[in-house]
């Protein structure tokens, strides 16, 4: 109990910073505004939904190469400088989407910028730091600071709506970008670092101040990266469009633009709750054990999306499930690379590991996409949904026990490095 208190007591600020940054980064923005988009730009332009989510795809699939760059140079040269030049170019870029032309190459090429410069505003740096400051809560403090893109999911898709039927699409990007440039910046300018050796806990260390765990080339020589990695692009796959297309999946069951925006604030709280709740759970028992019935939830959610005569009393549980799962993912990324593989390379593995949940993220609205304006439904795409997250989930049962974080003094010190 000591211990959980000091770890609060030292890290509070910190978090505090992690969970602003994580609410206005590059991570939940763009999901949390494309889907207002598929029915004014196909207005303006004549563009297909499947034709805008390929923005979004194009953002992901950039945003996740980049991944593990950002993530090596968070281990080199410090998380903070890394993520506070990020959160600044994130919102200058993505005010940027204002200036859409009619041209979808020209729609393409700002969501490729959005990509290249956005992605150290997302938990691959936020986590970190986190990861470094937390040891014993460590689940319970990733959970509370990815509650920011719960908090997102209620704040942004209203912030949206209202500027989309008062002022049109085009100002939807600015007045968001507000939100990192006002919000997150000042505060993460003051509050946001990694601790110094003497604060951090003394598991994540050797005597003489070095970081423990693998490099990512020993890493990538374990079963368990590659468990991991099938795992995440699986679930990401079929979470990713569910999300984009929330609210057109919500109005094909006869629901109006307000309630259907609502219902991302339905998704937000599952998100909530899967971060709270699995995240205590994996500070007590054995990760992918926790995961495994939960990332099994969504399934359920498929099927009570299909159709469309749902009402609100089979909508409001399967958008829950849909957040509660999905808040369980991006905990379990960063925790079990943590537990798995250390804290030596962590910004670089977790790159690696964010790339197919970014690439499966940005793939999986195109393919719902192209399921609904080729069937008229998004029935099929909800169905291989149902199917990757149980196979997805039940990857995770073969990850085995945690290796020991300990490093006994006479070993090399070949995959440590100093702080």
């Amino acid at each position: 109990m000591d211990k959980q208190r000091s770890e609060f007591a030292l890290g509070w600020k910190v978090l505090l910073a992690g969970f602003l940054g994580t609410m206005c980064g590059a991570s939940p923005l763009p999901f949390n505004v494309l889907g207002l988009l598929f029915q004014p730009l196909n207005a303006e332009f004549g563009w297909s939904r499947a034709e805008v989510s390929i923005g979004i795809t194009i953002f992901g699939l950039v945003a996740s190469l980049m991944a593990p760059v950002f993530g090596g140079a968070a281990d080199r040269f410090g998380v903070r400088r890394v993520a506070l030049l990020s959160l600044a170019a994130f919102s200058l870029s993505f005010a940027a989407l204002s200036l859409t032309p009619a041209s979808l190459g020209g729609f393409y090429a700002l969501w490729f910028l959005v990509g290249l410069i956005g992605i150290g505003s997302t938990p691959v740096t936020w986590s970190r730091a986190i990861s470094m400051w937390f040891v014993a809560n460590r689940g319970l403090a990733l959970g509370l600071m990815l509650l920011g893109t719960s908090a997102a999911g209620f704040v942004v898709p209203k912030i949206a709506g209202y500027v989309l039927q008062n002022h049109g699409w085009r100002e939807i990007f600015p007045v968001v970008a507000l939100l990192p440039l006002l919000v997150a910046l000042p505060i993460c300018f003051f509050l946001f670092r990694e601790p110094r050796a003497d604060e951090r806990p003394a598991v994540l260390s050797t005597s003489d101040g070095r970081l423990i765990g693998k490099t990512l080339k020993e890493a990538m020589r374990t079963r368990q990266f590659w468990l991991l990695l099938a795992s995440i692009l699986l679930i990401a796959l079929a979470y990713g469009g569910a999300h984009i297309h929330m609210i057109p999946i919500v109005m094909d069951h006869g629901l109006n633009l307000d309630s259907a925006t609502s219902m991302m604030g339905v998704v937000a709280l599952g998100l909530l709750c899967g971060r709270i709740g699995v995240g205590l759970l994996l500070d007590r028992y054995w990760g992918p054990a926790v995961a495994f019935p939960v990332l099994c939830l969504p399934a359920l959610a498929c099927f009570l999306l299909m159709g469309t005569e749902g009402t609100m009393a089979i909508l409001i549980p399967a958008a829950f499930l849909l957040g509660f799962a999905a808040g369980a993912e991006s905990d379990l990324i960063a925790f079990l690379a943590a537990r798995y593989f250390g804290m030596a390379h962590f910004g670089k593995i977790y790159g690696f590991l964010y790339m197919p949940f970014g690439i499966g993220s940005a793939i999986s609205p195109i393919f719902y996409g192209i399921t609904r304006d080729r069937t008229g439904s998004y029935d099929g795409m909800l169905m291989i949904a149902a199917i990757m997250f149980v196979v997805g989930a039940s990857l995770l049962l073969m990850l085995g026990r945690y290796p020991d974080q300990g490093r006994k003094e006479e070993e090399p010190h070949g995959d440590a490095v100093p702080a």
